[in-house]
């Protein structure tokens, strides 16, 4: 099974046995192409992830149609698969997304001589319109974050936890994999491990450090089970906080807070962005922190800040 095996050999097998005993297992070729994308383009697991849910749609609508060969497919096809994901009600942002994978699959394919053309390579995809982040206030961020909210060992972690989002814009893969040793507590700052392996050093403020530290000193040593556990955030059970555990609490304590926006992790990592632009940080070291490849991701939070101005002016003016 391809699912067994790596790459290289899924794509040894492909050329050996030919297409017959592959390429009529389409979800043995999207194994193999999974893996391509993890050994040897180095991709997140969470960016694998969502491409093996999209391509899975892909297969189903091709089982549909009765195909079992990417060999089979052509460019009519992919049109059809445009106008059945437009049927679904999906946004357009996301069916630009299932078709930037197909995209990506295909020129795969064409790699590894797997097909004889892209048929993908002329398609026109849909514009994606660019949605400006949420964003909270200074106001929102202070209610969020005051200590009166936290109660208890598991109320001061989690107050180590949203303080420390805040403060340094991680993603909740990069905090839920974060170890003690990533900490600098006497320079304030810490290691991150980001998209591609990336390494970035961010620092953090005060308030994280006092967290951080109370965190470590009073709570941390009572949730460790394994003496040779070394994840900072640990659950009740001593294990590793999950993704789902992390979306949790960050709504939970945004409800008490009573902020009425949706409130994730990440809306903390587009509050702190956006709250450096607006008090003079410079782009490309906020850029820098994020860990984000390319500036025009960063810029977005140049729009963002702007945005709030206009709203501000217009509430505050009296003859606006």
């Amino acid at each position: 099974m391809c699912q067994a095996l790596n790459v290289t050999q899924c794509l040894l097998s492909t050329r050996i046995y030919g297409f017959a005993n592959i390429m009529n297992k389409l979800e043995e070729t999207l194994e193999c192409f999974l893996d391509y994308l993890s050994m040897e383009r180095g991709l997140a697991q969470n960016t694998i992830i969502s491409y093996r849910y999209d391509l899975i749609k892909y297969i189903s609508f091709l089982k549909k149609k009765r195909i079992s060969s990417f060999n089979q497919t052509n460019k009519v096809l992919v049109n059809n698969y445009f106008v059945y994901l437009r049927g679904k009600d999906l946004e357009i942002n996301s069916i630009s997304r299932n078709l930037v994978a197909v995209k990506m699959f295909y020129r795969f394919l064409l790699m590894e001589d797997l097909i004889k053309e892209d048929i993908t390579s002329l398609i026109e995809f849909p514009r994606v319109s660019k949605k400006l982040p949420h964003v909270l206030s200074s106001r929102e961020i202070n209610l969020l974050l005051d200590e009166a909210n936290f109660k208890g060992k598991l109320g001061l972690r989690d107050q180590a936890v949203l303080e420390l989002f805040y403060a340094t814009g991680l993603r909740v893969s990069e905090l839920i994999h974060l170890k003690i040793n990533d900490l600098n507590m006497e320079n304030c700052m810490l290691k991150c491990l980001g998209k591609g392996s990336k390494e970035r050093i961010i620092p953090f403020g005060n308030k994280a450090y006092q967290s951080l530290s109370l965190y470590l000193d009073r709570v941390r040593p009572k949730l460790v089970r394994n003496p040779d556990e070394d994840t900072l955030f640990l659950n009740s059970r001593g294990e590793k906080l999950s993704r789902q555990g992390i979306f949790y609490l960050v709504k939970l304590y945004a409800q008490k807070a009573r902020i009425e926006k949706k409130v994730t992790p990440h809306t903390l990592r587009h509050t702190l962005a956006t709250h450096l632009l607006e008090n003079g940080a410079d782009l490309r070291s906020v850029q820098e922190m994020l860990g984000h490849s390319d500036i025009s991701t960063t810029q977005i939070y140049t729009h963002v800040s702007r945005k709030w101005v206009s709203e501000e002016y217009y509430r505050a003016f009296p003859r606006a």
